[in-house]
């Protein structure tokens, strides 16, 4: 599997094909919590609406929380070659471009977790 995606909405499409969705939400719930930042994400979420959850949330900590931010891709260990190829254009483009990290990283973890799980 490729993780490579051009943006969100193909990578949560490639997340629903493989049967990880569901693992790849609980997966950002831990993290979130691990980093102590309060997420809530109802099951019944789709891909969209999942997206623009994070979306929203990492535009709120790069302006109100950058401690909290950085302990959250800290926490979800986001490479950190992967911040010199954001384009810093304006915040929401950046809070775009970090969600796609974020859900790229959460969604290599899952399927790692479910390739080599016995």
């Amino acid at each position: 599997m490729t993780f490579d995606y051009p943006n969100s909405d193909v990578l949560l499409e490639a997340a629903h094909r493989e049967q990880l969705f569901p693992k790849l939400v609980a997966q950002l719930r831990k993290d979130f919590g691990l980093a102590n930042i309060p997420i809530e994400i109802p099951n019944s979420l789709d891909s969209k609406a999942l997206s623009s959850l994070i979306h929203e949330k990492v535009y709120y900590l790069i302006l109100e929380k950058f401690d909290e931010y950085l302990q959250l891709l800290y926490v979800i260990d986001v490479p950190e070659k992967a911040f010199k190829h954001i384009h810093m254009t304006d915040v929401v483009e950046v809070a775009e471009q970090m969600t796609l990290l974020i859900l790229r990283r959460e969604l290599q973890k899952v399927w790692y977790k479910k390739k080599y799980t016995p």
